[in-house]
This record gives structure tokens, sequence and C-alpha cells, in this order.
């Protein structure tokens, strides 16, 4: 890392907070957000005739190919004559369901050329999962590779396919040949200049209930992506950049595709998939400063141990946390075996990230703190009657609407949103305000633990339980109890060679008690080779409940 790198002076939270101004904001901005704007000019053509990298491309056979912004120009003028050709106009939506390989960025970007909006598709879902979302999005088009192909076949009233082949691969009847096709095209093409309010991106959320709810992006949000990447993430041109999340997700299209390209930094795919080996290897080939990524994948360099990380340590310079809550313990391990700060930041998929603990920004850090609002966000916590509460009182964070210039959700696609009622946007994430203005994080509302008559939120005893040298991972949930109300329980994945038993679970009941409190205990353990989880990594707290539950009324039912 270089002296340059570390000693970069940061602003002042306080100041960057009371002092933002929407205006100049937008006036940062190639175009207008109020009237002609284009994304793929802020994210490529902008930065063109500078001589930088934009991409950075591994391949799962680990070659590394470097495409400029005059590369990426040129591949989104394909793209976005192939699209027009096939009947693609502005407004209309081009799904991706492709790996993290050139041709994903070349689409994204054609799409935003055309004036199109761009719907991701992750390589992970099965043929009902895809359905479901091109069912919300009614697209036009749809971009994949041979290895997913064949799962399009089950899907009814499929749009056009144009197939990114493998060599030898067939094309099935009526797909287009998307490398032939690039090929021939024109490599210009005008971009079509759309609104703020236009969308650009339409994404899919949804809670542990319900079908997927359509999110759309307009391009009013490339402000609020451009502020986390400057501000939280703390992005800087010299930085070599890499969200190991993936694009088929909102956190990675959002902050490993748009976000970086949209400030000139070149971003980094790798085909490959995620271990702990693989990640040394690659901060250590690309010397990467900046990385970005989940809890679940941080805690998987903490099993690998300090021997592992010993090759690159000092060589982050920061590294951001999203996704789920970031452990103390995860914070402890990056600082003394990567010697790299690992902050905590917060956000939805409707939202982007809006809490954080800014690498950009100089504000006093808390273990265990989800952050501070970012600039252009109010946050507020809200008891069940919609008035805010203050420091220490667990309510549900909230975004005050009327004073968030940077907010860009405005409901879900053609779906009520009853989660924006009396000037507040309510994430459903239980939280509590401290009196320094940081928010701490307790839990999403159903995941929070009534036991006694005591809120006991899964974090907090997660947290404790990895202070634990034997314990890899770990789930907390509420088991339904007659004396109780709830019980807390606790799932645990334990170090290779280690053996849980009898003693250990004493062990780690007795460190709970110790380090948190008597009443927040486990009073059961589970030792298990996994947890489940969503394709994103995120893990599934409901259903370990509903397994639970399950069981019980097998048990009742039997005795």
């Amino acid at each position: 890392m270089s002296d340059a790198l570390a000693a970069a002076p940061r602003p002042d939270y306080g100041a960057a907070w009371s002092g933002f101004d929407l205006k100049a904001e937008k006036r940062a901005f190639a175009g207008d957000l109020d009237a002609a704007i284009n994304a793929c000019v802020e994210c490529c053509d902008r930065h063109c005739g500078e001589g930088r990298i934009a991409l950075r491309c591994l391949s799962a056979d680990q070659v590394l190919t470097d495409y400029s912004f005059e590369d990426l120009r040129a591949l989104s003028a394909r793209a976005a004559n192939l699209f027009q050709a096939q009947g693609v106009g502005p407004g209309d939506v081009v799904s991706g369901l492709l790996p993290r390989r050139v041709e994903l960025i070349a689409v994204i970007l054609g799409a935003w050329r055309l004036g199109a909006v761009y719907q991701p598709l992750f390589t992970a879902f099965g043929p009902r999962a895809i359905e479901q979302r091109l069912q919300t999005s009614r697209a036009k088009l749809i971009v994949t590779d041979s290895a997913n192909r064949a799962k399009l076949d089950e899907v009814p009233d499929c749009p056009r396919v144009a197939l990114v082949r493998t060599e030898g691969a067939a094309l099935p009847d009526g797909d287009i040949d998307f490398g032939a096709a690039m090929a021939a095209a024109d490599a210009s093409f005008a971009p079509v200049m759309r609104r703020g309010t236009d969308l650009f991106m339409l994404m899919s959320t949804s809670g542990t209930t319900g079908a997927p709810k359509g999110v759309p992006v307009p391009l009013f949000a490339l402000l609020s992506f451009g502020l986390y990447m400057r501000q939280a993430v703390g992005l800087r041109r010299d930085d070599v950049f890499w969200n190991i999340a993936d694009p088929g997700w909102a956190y990675g299209l959002y902050y490993a595709v748009c976000g970086p390209l949209l400030l000139g930094c070149a971003t980094t795919l790798c085909e490959g998939g995620f271990t702990a080996d693989s990640t040394y290897r690659i901060i250590d080939r690309l010397g990467v400063t900046s990385l970005a990524g989940s809890p679940t994948a941080f805690r998987l360099l903490l099993a690998a141990g300090p021997e592992a990380a010993a090759a690159v340590k000092g060589r982050l310079r920061v590294v951001s946390s999203a996704g789920e809550p970031l452990n103390p313990e995860v914070i402890r391990w990056f600082a003394e075996h990567l010697g790299a700060p690992i902050h905590d930041h917060y956000g939805q998929t409707e939202l982007g990230m809006c809490v954080n603990n800014h690498h950009g920004l100089d504000h006093p850090v808390r273990a265990g703190s989800a952050g501070r609002a970012m600039p252009g966000y109010r946050m507020a916590v809200l008891d069940e009657a919609g008035q805010e509460l203050g420091p220490n009182q667990p309510g549900t964070l909230a975004v005050d609407i009327a004073r968030s210039p940077a907010l860009w959700f405005t409901g879900y696609l053609n779906k009520d949103t009853p989660a924006i009622a009396g000037g507040y946007y309510r994430t459903g994430d239980s939280v509590e305000l401290e009196p320094d203005g940081s928010v701490s994080f307790i839990g999403r509302a159903d995941d929070v633990i009534t036991s006694s008559g005591y809120r006991i939120g899964p974090f907090d005893v997660e947290s404790v339980l990895l202070e634990h040298p034997d314990v890899i991972e770990t789930a907390v949930v509420g088991v339904p109890d007659r004396e109780r109300t709830e019980i807390v329980k606790a799932f645990v994945i334990l170090r290779a060679g280690v053996t849980g038993d009898a003693a250990l679970r004493e062990t780690l009941q007795q460190l709970v008690r110790r380090r948190l409190s008597a009443h927040a205990y486990p009073r059961e353990i589970d030792f298990v080779t996994d947890l489940p989880k969503t394709p994103s990594g995120k893990i599934q707290r409901f259903i370990l409940r509903r397994a639970e539950i399950a069981r019980q009324k097998q048990a009742s039912a039997a005795g």
C-alpha cells in the first residue's frame, strides 16, 4: 500500500452530513439528472480519453484481461446495436443471466446506452426463480451462456434469447449468437438520453414469504451510488478495487459494477468460485487495496487462520462489509492478522447503502455499530405508533423521506408498499440509536427473540459465540417455550477437527453468560455442518425457526 493512499486526509463526517448540497451533487454528473442523462455515459464514456483501465477480468482458468474505458464504450455500442436490432427500445428491459465475465458488463452498459433497463438474474437461480422475475419485468430479451441456457427451456413464455456460446456448443433454434452478433455490430451508438426519474435497473427483493417484488431503480439513484463509493468505501483512483459480491444481486450490481465505474475507477470480476486461498491469491496477484464483500465471506478468511493471511498482511488499505451485521470478532481479527480496518455498512435493495461506518469520512467507529446515516439521508428509529424514539430505545429503523434528498426508492413495481407511511420508509430492521448518533443493529424484526420479557438480538449472541476459537459460524434463533415465550437456541459450525460435545456446549453457554448476559445465553446448542443461506450468503434464520417449530409439533403429537 502506497504512502499516498494511506495518508490521504478524510473530510469531517459532521460537516459532510449537515452540509449536504443536492444541487452540487447533481452538478458533478456529465448529464442533467433532471432532464437528460445516460448511465453508460456516466459510467463509461465520460472517462474515455484518460487511458485508464476500467475492468480487470480474471477467468476461471486464471487468465487476466484488462479492458479500458474505450474498450467498454465500443462493447456497449455493439451491444446497444444488437439490442435495438431485436426491437429493444428505451424503457424496455434486458435481462442478464451471465457469470462474472466481460460479456456481462457489455450487456449492462449496452442496455443503459440504449436507454433500456437492465435486470440481473443470479446464475444459481433455477427455472422457477427466473420465471418469477421475468414475469415481473416482461423483458424483451435475455442474454445467457451455454451453462445456463437449459434453465430457460423450463420457463413459460421466455423472451428471445441471445446466447454467449461455449466453444463447440450448439446454438438452439431461434437463439441469437451473441458473439457473432457483437462482432458484426457497429462499434458506435449515440447514447439515448433519459430523465432522472426513468429506470435503468429493475431489481427483485422479497422477505421470508411471498413472491419477489420488483424494485424499480431510477437514474437518480446514480447520485446515491456515487456517494456510497466516495464516502463509505472511500474509493480512490489509485485503489485496486475488488467487490467480491456477484452482480446478480444488488450489492454487486450497484457497487461492483455501477459505483466504481461511475467514479472512473477500475473494477474487478473473478469468474471462479470463492475460497479463502483463491481470495488471498487474487489480493496478492492484483495488489488489491480496497476489498468489499459480505461477513459470510470474511468469516471464511478468518476460518483459514492467521498463517493463510500472513502473505497479504498490510496490503489492504480498507475493507467494506455489507449484507448482514459484521461481528466484532471479525473486526478484531482483520486488524490483527490482515492489518486492515474492516467497516460495517448497512443498506437494502430498496435503498442502496444508507448507514455506514465511512472509510472516506472522519468519525469515531464503534465495533458492533452499523454506523451513521450517509450524507443525503436522515435516519430515525420508530416505535410501533410511528413516533421517533431517542437513544437506547429499540425500535424500527426508518428513513425520514422529506429530509433525505438522496433517497430514490418510491415503491415497488405495480404493488402497494406498506413500508412507506407517515413520511417514513420502514426498513423492518430492529435497531437502537446510540447517544453519539450511530445505529446499533439488533436484528430483523422477525429475528428478535423475546425471552422472559427480555428482547434479545441474535446478532449479539452470535458475536460472542464467534469469539471462541473453535467456532467458525453460528446462527441464533428464538424457539417457542411455554414458560419463557421463547428460549435462545444456537446452531454452531466448528472448525475442522473439533468435536462438539457436552463440555464444549457448556463452555459456549458460559461464555455468553459471562460476556453478554445471563438471560441471553443459548439454552440449547446444536452443532451442525452448514446453515441455510440465501444465494447471496445471508443466513436464513427463519428456516431454522420453522424447523424447530415443526419439530416441537411432531414431538407434541407423538407424546
